[in-house]
């Protein structure tokens, strides 16, 4: 499989070294060093592009991708408030693809895990739940992309909860996200449920940043042939 890589900090690095150990070439790298290269010519033989840059870049490069029908994996976080929008983009243009606020197995088990803990939840009035979240200085955006998945599926179960807000809060309909930003930390969240008798407290800790990558590499293997937009649920066939 050809792959673009459209961002090469970090993340693109682990991205790059993951797809060359499971037998794929990266044709094409693009990072704000050869912002001319990104064109609908050079992506015109890619199998898949895979986007990680940041909310500033990453809704212009999603849109321009589906326009040109390129395959695509985004993880980039901060822009989704467009990401209908971007799906409808992508049904118009019989486009393919994936987006997931954390593209890590572990991750997208553990929203499985929180969507099921907040649903037995739900009733026990008692528990106050709040969710944390800790990664390393550097990340943009606060609170991160798993963290408001994480508080969009609380607030699916437990409606006396009617929005998340990023800091503390004294009104019960609140559901707080703490962030905290911490070096070396690649990322770290907690949905807490505590009441005056107990605290159930569920986390997930990344080591680093390879599970991320290879399941946006999953990600790219599986959208190269499809069509339509898919989460990291149905990659993962759960």
């Amino acid at each position: 499989m050809k792959l673009a890589l459209i961002g090469y900090g970090k993340m693109g690095r682990a991205i790059e070294e993951i797809a060359i150990q499971r037998g794929h070439q990266v044709a094409l790298i693009i990072d704000q060093h050869n912002l001319d290269d990104f064109t609908k010519e050079n992506l015109s033989g890619i199998d898949a592009a895979i986007e990680f840059t940041g909310p500033h870049s990453a809704l212009s490069n999603v849109q321009q991708m589906l326009e040109w029908g390129t395959p695509l994996v985004c993880g980039s976080t901060g822009w989704t408030d467009q990401l209908d929008a971007m799906k409808a983009i992508c049904a118009e243009r019989k486009g393919g693809f994936v987006y997931s606020s954390n593209f890590s197995i572990g991750v997208n088990l553990f929203f499985e895990l929180n969507k099921k803990l907040a649903a037995l939840m739900a009733p026990h009035q008692e528990y106050e739940v709040m969710l944390e979240e800790i990664h390393h200085t550097h990340k943009k955006d606060a609170p991160s992309g798993t963290a408001i998945t994480l508080a969009e599926q609380v607030l699916d179960s437990i409606h006396r909860k009617k929005r998340w807000v990023n800091e503390l809060s004294d009104h019960p309909e609140d559901l707080e996200i703490i962030s905290q930003r911490i070096d070396p930390a690649p990322g770290t969240h907690h949905v807490r449920y505590a009441s005056a008798i107990d605290t159930i407290e569920i986390i997930h800790t990344a080591h680093n940043r390879m599970g991320f990558a290879g399941g946006a590499v999953l990600a790219a293997e599986f959208i190269q042939s499809r069509k339509g937009f898919y989460a990291m649920k149905e990659v993962l066939g759960l």
